[in-house]
């Protein structure tokens, strides 16, 4: 068997791919604590250097403006709403660590990369019930919904290679439950 497709080059590919997952999830879970100004931020953006953007959509402009009245009155009334999204934000966080676990052992923890695929899995349900009941608009909850979408796809790509590493490892270790072969008389 070659170097570039042994074991330890597909545990490299895996580890990689988790990085990856793992980096993103920390970078969604930290915008999370800065909403507030990110959305002025945002409108900023769409009012100056993006205003193209704004320009062709702009039902974007309206949404982003619309969020931002909400968080600026939550935040001057009742900042302590605003908890939850720092909770959301933890909750990435630790999701994030959860992945060392098959960063360290992929075979041993592969249902971590399960857990994450259902996990994306429920985020279509989840935009598509309580969207509409919190008044997002559908073209928002659908960007939600890709989320899931673009996450399930490292997480699956990375479970078939935990697979293929897991019988990588079969063939190459030797069972100590199996009688050795008979010598020849």
């Amino acid at each position: 068997m070659s170097e570039k497709n042994g074991p330890a080059a597909l545990l490299r590919r895996i580890r990689v791919w988790l990085v990856v997952f793992i980096v993103c999830l920390v970078l969604s879970g930290v915008t999370a604590f800065p909403l507030v100004t990110e959305l002025h931020l945002l409108e900023d953006a769409l009012t100056s250097w993006a205003s193209p953007v704004a320009d062709a959509l702009p039902g974007l402009m309206e949404w982003i403006q619309r969020v931002r009245d909400g968080l600026d009155a939550t935040d001057a009334k009742y900042p302590f709403v605003l908890y939850g999204t720092d909770w959301l934000a933890f909750a990435h966080l630790v999701i994030a660590v959860a992945f060392y676990g098959p960063y360290r052992d992929p075979v041993r923890n592969i249902w971590v990369i399960e857990f994450g695929m259902i996990a994306c899995a429920g985020i279509i349900p989840l935009a598509l019930i309580c969207g509409p009941i919190r008044g997002i608009p559908f073209w928002w909850s659908v960007i939600d919904m890709s989320f899931g979408v673009f996450g399930v796809i490292p997480l699956y790509v990375v479970r078939r290679k935990i697979k293929q590493l897991e019988q990588l490892e079969r063939l190459t270790t030797p069972d100590p439950t199996r009688d050795p072969a008979p010598s020849a008389a």
